[in-house]
């Protein structure tokens, strides 16, 4: 007896590939997807892959301190005689963990506020997104500042003070979307059948807005990471030994322009994370959303 072919599959199939064909098409989409394929794996792989463990580890050799490029050190070494390379790549797994954790904790929270804000309208909506105009008015890095200052360094108050600050382009963007979901048939279908309002939010609404937060995720993965940087490079970050590209730029900024090399790997490490990581999300914003064309 013949199987019965997957038929309801084969529209999913074909929009998927579509899709995807799409996305091949930009060469700048995939060479955005080369990019974060190469930072994510230096992420995970860096501390193994660097030259010289023990200079990650903190330790030092005066005597090769301010070597410029060369075939044993191709970015040169810093102050303390440390192999910058290897410092760079074991400092990918800082930063781009912390990128990361930003991006998901301001996601979590702003996609919550703007959920209920949107589903739940009158008085509740008014003063969720009152308090969302509220800490927008404050720039967010003004604010991860303050927070980080008062909180003390390290990579979890880091990451706290940052995604505080985070949360309300999530919440401005989830709500119009729920605004706009909750009138479709399928919620009036659940509520029909007996679905409570939290049911109805969380198992059929929010699953259908998520595509814009997943495109506004990888645009923010680049920011995030500059972030992250910037509260290194003024002190209230990741301190040393703990290798962070933020913390080199700013210890490379007394030996400039005659060190140059001390800054050119850190530096270069931001620009493709955060270069690789907007296109990206350009190529992901056409394949979720092929009606807002580029």
């Amino acid at each position: 007896m013949n199987a019965v072919p997957d038929t309801p599959l084969r529209p999913r199939r074909e929009g998927l590939r579509r899709a995807l064909s799409r996305f091949r098409q930009s060469r700048l989409s995939t060479v955005g997807a080369g990019l974060v394929a190469l930072v994510l794996a230096t992420a995970a792989l860096g501390p193994f892959l660097a030259p010289y463990p023990d200079h990650v580890a903190g330790g030092i050799d005066t005597a090769a301190r301010f070597l410029p490029p060369s075939a044993g050190h191709v970015f040169g070494t810093n102050e303390l005689g440390q192999d910058v390379l290897s410092l760079t790549l074991a400092g990918a797994s800082v930063s781009v963990l912390a990128g990361f954790a930003v991006v998901l904790i301001g996601s979590a929270i702003g996609t919550l506020v703007g959920g209920i804000a949107g589903f739940a309208g009158g008085w509740i909506d008014e003063i969720l997104m009152r308090l969302t105009d509220l800490v927008l008015t404050v720039p967010n890095l003004i604010l991860a500042m303050a927070i980080a200052a008062a909180l003390g360094p390290g990579f979890q108050n880091m990451v706290l003070a940052i995604s505080l600050g985070w949360w309300p382009g999530y919440a401005r963007l989830v709500r119009g979307e729920v605004l706009s979901a909750r009138e479709e048939v399928y919620v009036t279908a659940a509520r029909a059948m007996g679905a409570s309002r939290a049911r109805v939010l969380f198992c059929h609404v929010l699953p259908n807005c998520i595509s814009p937060v997943i495109v506004k995720i990888s645009l923010d993965m680049g920011f995030a990471i500059l972030a992250v940087a910037a509260l290194g490079f003024i002190g209230i970050g990741v301190r040393p030994p703990v290798p962070e590209w933020g913390t080199m730029l700013a210890t490379a900024r007394s030996y400039m322009p005659d060190v140059w090399w001390t800054a050119m790997a850190p530096g270069l490490a931001i620009f493709v994370s955060v270069f690789g990581f907007n296109l990206l999300g350009d190529g992901l914003r056409d394949l979720l959303d092929p009606r807002g064309g580029r």
